[in-house]
Parts: structure tokens; C-alpha cells; sequence
């Protein structure tokens, strides 16, 4: 039976509110109710058509009355962080992902209405480990467990989420594990980590990468909000791109770092707000991360419009080339002096800041950005 009424968290992201846009345009679905916890900025708020904006926290009660009240028979799960700078710290984004998530899926199994539960999980549900295969289908699990962050989060989710379906076998759940999106418009993990001028990469390391267009991950979204699949399906474009290449074919330039000074750099660009990375963007950069996506194609029944190399394309055409490709090596050499020194800086302990006003400033760091 197709779906009456639609209720998805997470709609002031641009992913999430896109979902609900695509949705509100369908004549045949009577209510699309979008969930956040702060209202949706202007450009998105223009895109949602008809969709009924609620404000309200997943941890709260109140969303138990929404799905209630509106006798929703569809929940798509988009609330989920993956960056604790996002969230305010990690104990808040814990306790947003799961915490959130528990308060909902007790909220849907009290409400008889519900009959489909759509959760967008992720790919670092697998961990990273030297030791992993070199593809990564459904039926496999993390040769080392994510220890913390977001990919422990996603862990406890969707362990969550099969309670939940043993709880409700009358409900249809279909949990989605996405490799990295990339796009224009979204705003991702990797995007971020990709639009630095000076890329640190793990020395002698040079990971495989699987990306998923924004468009396309749109089109997996919708298609399992409004259709008939259950259970858990990897999501991802045809193909792989080497970190390096996706560097170079960016216009960016490579810095690789020794091993015991990435997690210590990812701080630091963090705690200036160059960039937010995670712990298992640190440890992709080691080993890299492939799904099968043959459940994707024959049994889900969507094959993306691009593969990763298109969507890495089509992300280069919203950047500005921080170097003209041929010309990156010959300052690649001395981007990854500079790198390097603030590296052995953060590794050793050293004073990384000097004060300039009331603005810290990175040594080296305005070398780096006329590059």
C-alpha cells in the first residue's frame, strides 16, 4: 500500500529537506510533516512546497503526539550527525543520535499507524581496518568496531532499529548504509575534508574512495520512503577514485603526514575551524572503504545517474582551483614542508599559537593558503 502520510527528521540539512520537498510534490501522498530541531534556512524553507514544518526534539515526547495526532504511516530517520563541531561536542551528539533515535522508535512502535520505517544509516557502520575485504557486502560485519563517534553511534541505531522490527514485524524497515555523498549543494564530512587548500593524507597510505551524487542519494531516499523494500541495502556509485586523484582532480595539493600526527592535525584544523573531521575520516585515510551495491541494482531497483568519478566532477565545478593541476607539483614539495612542521608541532606538543588580537593564528598556515 503506498504511503498516506510521511513524517522526515532532519529536514533543515540539505538533504533532509530536499527528501521532503521530492515528496511534497507528489500529489498522491495526503501530508509530508518535516521534523527538526531548529527551522530550516531560507533556501530550504523555499523548496519545501507543502511540507508541514514542526519544530520539535526526537528526544522529547512531543514527537510521539506529531506521529500520533497525523497518524503517520511513514518515518524516514534522517536525523543524525555525524560531526560533533555540528552538535555542539560529542556528549550532545550522542546523546541527539541516540538518544533521538531510542525516544522515536519507541514513538513508532506505540503508534499503530506506522507501517514503514526508512533509517539512513552509513557505511562507517564497517569500521576501517587494515584487515578489511576489499568489498564490503550487507551480510558482513566490521573487522574492528568503531570505537566512538559517529559510526558507533550508527552501530547502536541500527541494533536499535532490529529490535524495533522484531518488536513490529507488521512494520517494513529498510535501513540504508551510505558511502561519503558528494554535490554541489550538500554539505558532507568529505566535501569539507576535500575543500581544504592543503589536503593532509596519511604518509605511505593512499585510500580507495567510494561516493555517492547528492542527486542520487536523493533518488535511493525517495524511492524507499514511497516503495515496498525491507531490510538493509548498501548505498553507493558505480566505481572507485584514489585519494590522491581525487586531490589532484580538485585542484588541491596533497600534504601527507606521518601516522602518529594525523589524529593531532585533525584536531588542531577543528580548533580553528578550518575544518571538522572524525575519527573515522582519520582512519578512512588509512585504509579506504568499498560496499557492493548489487542489492542497490537488482533487488532495491536503482542504479545511480553517476559514478564517483562523475560526482567528483561534478563537485570540482563548484571549487575554485587552489592551484592549476599542472603546476601542483612543483609546490607540492613545499606545501608539505609547511604541513609537516605544523604536524611535528602538534605531534611534540609544541605551542602551535600566537596571538594576533584576539584571533589564534597557525603558523605557516597563510604560506599555505597563497599556494
Amino acid at each position: 500500500m503506498p504511503p498516506a502520510v510521511v513524517l522526515v527528521t532532519g529536514v533543515s540539512r540539505w538533504l533532509g529537506g530536499a527528501l521532503a520537498a521530492e515528496l511534497a510534490a507528489d500529489a498522491g501522498l495526503e501530508r509530508v510533516i518535516g521534523v527538526d530541531t531548529v527551522p530550516p534556512a531560507p533556501n530550504i524553507l523555499r523548496r519545501l512546497g507543502r511540507t508541514e514544518f514542526v519544530r520539535a526534539d526526537i528526544r522529547s515526547p512531543l514527537i510521539a503526539k506529531v506521529i500520533e495526532s497525523a497518524s503517520v504511516d511513514t518515518v524516514v530517520h534522517m536525523n543524525i550527525t555525524a560531526t560533533p563541531g555540528a552538535a555542539g561536542g560529542r556528549d550532545p551528539m550522542k546523546e541527539l543520535n541516540v538518544i533521538g533515535s531510542m525516544q522515536l522508535l519507541a514513538a513508532c512502535q506505540r503508534a499503530s499507524s506506522v507501517r514503514r520505517f526508512v533509517l539512513k544509516s552509513t557505511s562507517a557502520v564497517y569500521g576501517a581496518s587494515p584487515r578489511d575485504p576489499a568489498i564490503f557486502t550487507e551480510a558482513m560485519q566490521a573487522r574492528r568496531m568503531p570505537r566512538g563517534g559517529f559510526g558507533r553511534d550508527s552501530l547502536d541505531i541500527e541494533g536499535y532499529v532490529r529490535s524495533f522490527a522484531r518488536r513490529r514485524p507488521d512494520v517494513a524497515v529498510a535501513v540504508l548504509r551510505f558511502t561519503h555523498v558528494i554535490g554541489p549543494r550538500i554539505d558532507s564530512l568529505l566535501a569539507g575534508y576535500l575543500r581544504l587548500p592543503v589536503v593532509p593524507t596519511l604518509l605511505g597510505h593512499d585510500a580507495r574512495l567510494q561516493l555517492l551524487h547528492e542527486e542520487d542519494a536523493l533518488a535511493v531516499l525517495t524511492r524507499a520512503a514511497t516503495g515496498d523494500f525491507a531490510g538493509t541495502v548498501n548505498v553507493g556509485a558505480p566505481g572507485t577514485v584514489l585519494l590522491s586523484q581525487a586531490i589532484r582532480r580538485l585542484g588541491r595539493v596533497a600534504a601527507p603526514v606521518p601516522g602518529p600526527a594525523i589524529g593531532p592535525l585533525s584536531r588542531l584544523t577543528r580548533a580553528t575551524a578550518v575544518a571538522d573531521w572524525s575519527r573515522e575520516q582519520v582512519e578512512l585515510l588509512h585504509s579506504g572503504r568499498v560496499l557492493d551495491t548489487r542489492v542497490l541494482r537488482e533487488e532495491f531497483g536503482l542504479t545511480p545517474r553517476f559514478t564517483t568519478s562523475a560526482a567528483l566532477d561534478d563537485y570540482a565545478r563548484t571549487l575554485a582551483p587552489v592551484i592549476a593541476p599542472e603546476l601542483v607539483g612543483s609546490v607540492t614539495g613545499g606545501a608539505q614542508s609547511v604541513v609537516g612542521r605544523v604536524a611535528e608541532g602538534v605531534a611534540t606538543g609544541r605551542s602551535l599559537f600566537r596571538r594576533r588580537g584576539d584571533a589564534p593564528v597557525v603558523p605557516g598556515l597563510r604560506a599555505v593558503r597563497d599556494l
